[in-house]
């Protein structure tokens, strides 16, 4: 964790070229050494935050005044800092047979400023949870009186992480998971650790999330060298230093489940290498949770670059594991994109160091993330079916694709929103959105919105692509919105979706739809679009196309039926 000083240099240092996030910090206590934190870390995650910072306990204020200083701001995000102290001063003064009704008054409450702040403007909330003080009244009897502040303080942030889930536009920052890894005495003697999290929290609402884990496997995965050690003689499972790594091949797993991709790159023989995954009884992970297995001699930043290329995502979304110091320095060095951490020399401790950083944090989930590992090995499937084709056509023919465009609807909404917040290559504007802002979009008459789904003889790509258009006047439509995952380029799949944009404009009446590129540092690829697909420049990175004059562009793949 970083030191407060550091991040107080940090704070003051030229952060404007990093994308910019305006936070409101609303507090019942001073937050002025959280603000120096959060900028000092925002420099250090590449963020550059711009900070209103309220006066002392001015929540109300803030709040309930419609021309405060707070709406005046117009924040992206707004955080709501609000200490147990605080929380057991109201409840030591409040009537005593109030006290069992205490957690969810205050719930309420809080609720109350999310749904002020949510009609004035768009911003998300971030609410802290309150970290856990036992006054000691009951000892260990707090866990099941009603009357004990312990009892009410658990049942508040239970309270709220359940609302939460159902305010699509709040995002819990869970002070108690930090203050249980750093340890109380620390966490109340340093109050700027506070914000220790938020920035990469904050930096999964901006697009910046890790999306792949390329994995090691000897003394990484499991202990010993399968080469020379053999399946009976590496360590896994419940005996001795097996059960580390037990454990560890446990959270990755829970990892992939959640979405994130996992790879192999490892120095070894292929089929030695993929042994344990085939044939230990007590290995963890199998060949069916891994989605690109590289074994060979080859050096392994070359390796991670092919992982790369072949999964078709950031360099900078994916994590590199490996147990081996020089192998860690040579990719950290030939790879910078790439987050390389140092893995603590005993097994042991794999895990505690991994999760303290806090790589993976993400500001939604969506049940389709549970099946990419299979969307990505189905990928290799179509690569093997290109080479038997003479031409790319014969090829797109052959995968034998159906795709649908629909209006945004409910049960998709936490994966359009999604892949607003992930989509940084194939996205032609960049414009992140919640899952209220979403919702909010699918119901506005001034917008046209569509999704676009794929799936072939392989297996389904589930959702790939979201385009949101604004109604500008009664002849022009403009697009907001255009992203696509970039697992399905060059499949003709951008001029599906043209096509389909194209004739929803006729459809609904206008004459015309307007496209814009903004650039951003991995957007390149998209930046002449619009020309490849018909459309003619206005002015710079502006372009038009008049819906009679338009030409459906050439594609294999046919929509598919209702």
């Amino acid at each position: 964790m970083t030191a407060f000083q550091q991040l107080k240099r940090k704070s003051k240092l030229d952060a404007g070229t990093y994308p910019c996030m305006r936070l409101a910090m609303l507090g019942d206590c001073a937050t002025q050494l959280f603000s120096t934190a959060i900028k000092g870390c925002g420099y250090e995650n590449r963020l550059n935050f711009e900070i209103f910072d309220a006066d002392y306990n001015q929540i109300d204020a803030q709040v309930i005044d419609s021309d405060s200083e707070l709406y005046r701001f117009q924040p992206d995000a707004v955080l709501l800092v609000m200490c147990t102290e605080k929380l057991y001063e109201a409840f030591c003064t409040s009537a005593p047979a109030r006290r069992s009704q205490f957690a969810q008054d205050t719930h309420d409450r809080i609720v109350g400023y999310w749904a002020r702040v949510q009609s004035q403007q768009a911003a998300r909330i971030l609410q802290c949870t309150f970290v856990e003080i036992d006054d000691g009244v009951f000892g260990s009897f707090s866990n099941r009186t009603e009357s004990a502040f312990l009892f009410q303080l658990r049942k508040l942030n239970l309270l709220l992480m359940e609302s939460a889930g159902r305010h699509p536009n709040v995002y819990m920052v869970d002070l108690c998971a930090l203050q249980s890894r750093i340890g109380r005495d620390v966490f109340y003697d340093e109050k700027y650790y506070y914000s220790a999290k938020m920035p990469i929290s904050l930096a999964a609402l901006q697009g910046r999330v890790r999306k792949c884990v390329v994995l090691d496997l000897d003394n990484t995965l499991w202990g010993g060298v399968i080469g020379d050690d053999g399946l009976s003689g590496i360590e896994i499972g419940e005996l001795g230093a097996g059960h580390a790594f037990s454990e560890f091949q446990m959270w990755l797993r829970e990892l992939k489940n959640r979405g994130i991709l996992l790879a192999v790159c490892s120095k070894n023989n292929e089929a030695a290498a993929k042994e344990p995954f085939e044939k230990h009884p007590e290995m963890v992970l199998r060949l069916s949770d891994i989605s690109m297995f590289v074994a060979n001699w080859e050096d392994k930043a070359s390796n991670i670059r092919y992982i790369q290329q072949t999964l078709n995502i950031g360099m900078d979304s994916m994590v590199f594991l490996d147990d081996n110091p020089f192998e860690r320095n040579m990719v950290r060095g030939l790879i910078p994109e790439i987050t390389v951490p140092e893995l603590p020399e005993d097994p042991a401790q794999y895990l505690t160091a991994l999760k303290r950083l806090n790589l993976f944090e993400t500001a939604s989930f969506s049940e389709e993330d549970s099946s990419r590992t299979a969307q990505y090995q189905a990928e290799a499937g179509r690569a093997a079916l290109q080479k038997q084709f003479a031409s790319i056509d014969e090829y797109l023919i052959g995968l034998e694709m159906e795709a649908e465009a629909k209006p945004f609807d409910p049960f998709h909404y936490p994966r359009i929103a999604q892949l607003t917040q992930r989509s940084n290559q194939f996205n032609l504007r960049t414009v992140r959105y919640t899952e209220a802002e979403i919702e909010e979009a699918a119901w506005q008459e001034t917008t046209l919105t569509r999704y676009f789904t794929l799936r072939d003889k392989f297996g389904d790509h589930g959702l790939i692509s979201v385009v949101i258009l604004q109604k500008q006047d009664s002849d022009t439509l403009f697009v907001d919105t255009w992203l696509m995952s970039c697992r399905v380029l060059k499949r003709g799949m951008e001029e599906f979706i043209i096509n389909s944009v194209i004739q929803a404009a006729k459809e609904a009446g206008y004459r015309r739809v307007v496209g814009e590129y903004l650039k951003t540092a991995k957007n390149a690829m998209v930046e002449h679009i619009y020309e490849h697909l018909g459309f003619r420049p206005l002015g710079e990175n502006t372009y038009e196309v008049l819906v009679d004059e338009f030409h459906p562009s050439k594609t294999y793949i046919t929509e598919a039926k209702a």
